[in-house]
């Protein structure tokens, strides 16, 4: 029998670091930070859909949190002339006092640029998404973007597979196409994960990706 682990968490202490890093010196402090950490998570990733965005990670000390967003279009979130940004500060500073048991907390925004696109699963899984909601066929979205991350020369290889009511049938089945290799047992390997949901008129169709970026040595630096 296999046991299925997420292959960021598989990494972590070897060629990956965690994306919520503080300290906490009492158990109640590190439950109010947890629940912190997944309002914000959950706020982001529904605020900014289709923003581009690969990762966000947190950090914080006693009187600020520091949220750093990822993305391969910085100006999506930025706004024009920083509005974007100080509104999303704002809102986050909102969603971070209204969980219960934490006091007001700054927040500082960091936007950093992702190069190579198409080699961030998140943004592959967005596409596929996007296209899928488009009513185009899955067949043609998963074959195009397939052939699209593979001509990024930063990827070794590619998997992706997506699951529900693939072209309104009535019946949920799972379709999954791979090019090149994808090592999942491989520590040193640098393989990025994502999922992401369609949201179909028949339904929610589930989207899975991995890809495979080449091996990381001893020395390199973690991501």
């Amino acid at each position: 029998m296999t046991h299925i682990v997420h292959p960021y968490a598989h990494r972590l202490g070897i060629i990956r670091d965690w994306k919520s890093r503080w300290f906490s010196k009492t158990p109640a402090q590190y439950r109010n930070n947890v629940m912190v950490d997944a309002a914000i998570r959950r706020f982001l990733k529904k605020r900014l859909r289709g923003n581009f965005v690969t990762s966000t990670e947190i950090e914080r000390n006693e009187k600020q949190i520091r949220v750093l967003i990822k993305t391969s279009r910085p100006g999506l979130v930025i706004g024009r002339g920083g509005e974007g940004s100080q509104k999303l500060v704002k809102e986050i500073e909102r969603i971070a006092k209204s969980v219960p048991g934490t006091g007001p907390r700054q927040v500082k925004l960091d936007i950093e640029e992702v190069r190579s696109a198409e080699s961030q699963a998140p943004i592959v899984a967005w596409m596929i998404a996007e296209g899928l909601e488009k009513q185009q066929t899955f067949r043609r979205v998963l074959k195009q973007t397939v052939e699209k991350v593979m001509a990024n020369r930063d990827v070794q290889g590619v998997r992706i597979a997506i699951s529900g009511r693939l072209g309104g049938a009535e019946m949920s089945r799972q379709e999954e196409i791979k090019r090149g290799r994808v090592p999942l047992q491989t520590l040193r390997a640098d393989i990025d994960f994502a999922r992401e949901e369609a949201y179909m008129p028949y339904g929610v169709i589930g989207i899975k990706v991995w890809i495979y970026r080449g091996d990381i040595f001893a020395g390199a630096d973690k991501k």
